[in-house]
């Protein structure tokens, strides 16, 4: 039984996605995927059974059950059951199907042949471990938001912060940014970053990569940016937005998401205190994007 893993399946209601990812990967685990269910949607993740304990994944359901109470949502149901090594890392893979997001991007798994008829920029995506499908409300969002901002030849330089898989920093490019910065605190997400990258044959210079917050992006970018985008947790947010201004020229933007509509004043409220001014907010479902200048 070493070479089997815990497949870990959580029903639950969208309020609940962004923290069950993160308790996920925190836990190790590999291959993480959302697929809807009418109102409630279905994670999926894996763990290999020499990584974890039962004991240890049951205490985790615990901890979901303890996030849906802190916001008063419906009790998530968390089930597990073991399956050998050669099935897990396709099993999470089989719900997932391109995805047209905004009125350009199409996104597109690298295991799926892509259409030959569609008049969209496809952007090729394998996201292994790291947290980016373009499946979740905050990703679609923030994909939506870099649309309106970045045009072919708009020769723009952003960066991402907590790139995850890399799809935000590869759809600027793609869109039309001329230069792209990436960190995550994840070694995983800076590989996947870089793979897809690759993947849409991006030349390495044009999205640079690497481990670490905003303040190994501060030491990356050679001159202040355009604007960022941060699709992470509201609470992150905050207790960066200090160093945030700094990143960018003067009336530059920053797109965040990550968060729940019932965080937007609060968040709004850290930002406005350090010269943001807070232009457009954009919600779906339970979640909200919202679009910054600064002053």
């Amino acid at each position: 039984m070493s070479n089997s893993w815990w497949e870990i399946k959580i029903e639950c209601v969208t309020d609940l996605e962004e923290s069950i990812f993160w308790r996920l990967s925190e836990f190790g685990c590999k291959g993480m995927s959302t697929q809807q269910l009418g109102n409630e949607i279905l994670i999926a993740a894996y763990v290999s059974q020499a990584q974890v304990k039962l004991l240890e994944v049951s205490d985790l359901s615990l901890q979901f059950e303890a996030d849906a109470r802190e916001i008063g949502c419906a009790m998530p149901v968390t089930r597990c059951n073991l399956i050998d090594e050669e099935d897990w890392s396709s099993s999470w893979k089989q719900h997932w199907q391109p995805q047209p997001i905004g009125d350009r991007l199409l996104i597109n798994p690298a295991w799926i042949e892509p259409p030959t008829d569609s008049d969209r920029i496809i952007l090729t995506l394998d996201p292994g471990v790291a947290f980016g499908t373009g499946t979740h409300a905050t990703t679609q969002l923030c994909l939506e938001a870099l649309e309106m901002r970045l045009q072919p030849g708009s020769n723009l330089t952003i960066a991402d912060l907590g790139c995850g898989s890399g799809i935000l920093s590869t759809a600027a490019l793609l869109l039309g940014a001329q230069q792209v910065y990436a960190v995550d605190n994840d070694p995983l997400a800076v590989k996947a970053t870089g793979e897809n990258r690759d993947l849409n044959l991006i030349p390495t210079e044009k999205l640079i990569v690497d481990l670490g917050s905003i303040d190994r992006l501060q030491a990356m970018i050679p001159a202040p940016l355009d604007g960022f985008v941060c699709n992470i947790l509201a609470d992150v947010i905050m207790e960066l937005a200090p160093s945030m201004a700094a990143l960018v020229k003067p009336k530059g933007w920053a797109i965040l998401s990550g968060i729940l509509s019932s965080q937007v004043a609060d968040v709004s409220n850290v930002l406005e205190k350090q010269g943001w001014i807070v232009g457009t907010v954009w919600n779906r479902q339970e979640w909200s994007c919202i679009n910054l200048k600064h002053k």
